[in-house]
């Protein structure tokens, strides 16, 4: 046991299991989570199926599925992250964890873990659940559903980093993460699929951090994105996620903000 937490995975799964320990702890956080995503998809859909989306080669599941998926990034991945962060800094945790044999990249993984794994299960949850409730498809191109999701949960997990940097209590958290939030549910395809805005629009708003994950999602089910079509998506994604690393990196706070 003790060679095996000698070792890089021994030593974030360790601190991954602690992690999970305090995040078991915060009542709030967990109720957003775990319950937002999961009762999301039940209170619009009656909005969904008001929409004109047959016109678009879409239905209620294909919209529905990827929205719940995105309300699961932000919510059970960012929102958690940011907060943990936070409090993980301000506690000195953080500052603890780097005098040990743990490195920079391993801190911070291990610290990410239990929120990815939380996302990753929902996601797949929320995928079962429109299924059977939904009498949603097989999904097409299920590669493109796999690749956006993971790299959704990869993106928001460095995003949650960029934004912990930034913010200084976990009170304020509530704050600093409502414009990726709220941009998001707006702009990325969660409340208002893509195909059903203007053509000059949506192309600006598939720049967004979260849309190219909600298009990648929504077109591993209905198969509409070739190989080319769906490398925008990916580019962008990576890019997102390639600027959040960097930003990390450069800003990043380990001690206590004053």
């Amino acid at each position: 046991m003790s060679d095996l937490i000698t070792t890089p995975v021994g030593r974030m799964t360790s601190l991954a299991r602690a992690e999970l320990t305090l995040l078991g702890r915060s009542r709030g956080t967990l109720v957003a989570a775990l319950f937002v995503p999961l009762v999301m998809p039940i209170s619009v859909r009656s909005v969904i199926e008001d929409m004109d989306l047959e016109e678009a080669g879409l239905n209620v599941g294909t919209v529905l599925l990827p929205a719940a998926v995105g309300v699961s990034l932000l919510f059970a991945v960012y929102g958690v992250l940011v907060g943990a962060f936070v409090a993980r800094r301000e506690e000195l945790v953080l500052k603890r964890l780097r005098t040990g044999e743990l490195s920079d990249g391993e801190i911070l993984a291990g610290a990410t873990l239990p929120a990815v794994t939380i996302g990753l299960v929902q996601s797949l949850l929320l995928v079962a659940g429109c299924t059977a409730l939904l009498d949603l498809a097989a999904p097409k191109a299920p590669h493109l559903a796999v690749v956006g999701l993971l790299l959704g949960l990869v993106m928001c997990a460095a995003l949650a980093a960029v934004t912990a940097s930034f913010t200084r209590t976990v009170e304020s958290s509530q704050v600093t993460t409502l414009p990726l939030v709220m941009v998001s549910m707006v702009a990325s395809g969660i409340a208002v699929p893509l195909e059903l805005m203007p053509d000059r629009v949506a192309s600006m708003l598939e720049l967004l951090p979260l849309t190219p994950v909600i298009t990648l999602v929504r077109g591993g089910w209905t198969g509409d994105l070739s190989a080319y079509e769906a490398l925008g998506p990916v580019m962008t994604a990576l890019a997102w996620t390639a600027m959040g690393v960097f930003a990390v990196r450069r800003w990043f706070r380990w001690e206590p903000r004053r």
